[in-house]
């Protein structure tokens, strides 16, 4: 079984809204299209995402499979509208105390860790003997490779990730 964490396409960004609320921007369609049509994601397979708009309708240009949606999949929660100007500063603070919410409002990164790791540990249970798509966010990917790797979050990584992009997991 091979685990794909696809991040979203390139969402429609409005700053008086929280991110968790956000469409997919369908100037990025062409994007998610590419990765489709890329041969990176396997033919067959249980397909799952987000609840999260970007998400789902990511998942839906990726497949014609019925997609599952798990709560337990949506990204760190920042439930606060205020935009912030440097957003890596702050993440990469949460990373550095993933014990401590960074910002009013957000999830510290260790109770995201634990809510997504175990959806994933959960789905990959239940479809042990086929390819597992999962579509959702940058952040709870980060944490997620990590922590099924038994490595530390790869910062870097979460930087430079693309709307869309994949981190392949071989078990």
């Amino acid at each position: 079984m091979t685990l794909f964490l696809v991040r979203h396409g390139r969402p429609a960004i409005d700053p008086a809204r929280p991110a968790h609320t956000w469409e997919l921007d369908p100037v990025g369609f062409d994007d998610v299209w590419a990765l489709r049509e890329s041969g990176r994601l396997p033919q067959r397979a249980a397909w799952f995402c987000s609840p999260e708009p970007k998400a789902v309708a990511t998942a839906q240009l990726l497949t014609e499979s019925d997609v599952g949606i798990v709560d337990d999949l949506r990204e760190h929660v920042r439930d606060s509208a205020d935009w912030i100007e440097d957003f890596p500063a702050v993440v990469r603070r949460a990373f550095a105390e993933p014990h401590l919410s960074a910002h009013p409002g957000w999830e510290t990164l260790d109770a995201c860790r634990d809510r997504v790791v175990a959806a994933v540990t959960r789905i990959r249970d239940v479809h042990a003997r086929e390819d597992v798509v999962l579509v959702g966010h940058g952040t709870a990917w980060t944490l997620a490779a990590a922590d099924l790797a038994g490595q530390a979050p790869d910062l870097d990584r979460w930087q430079s990730m693309a709307m869309p992009d994949l981190i392949r997991v071989d078990d």
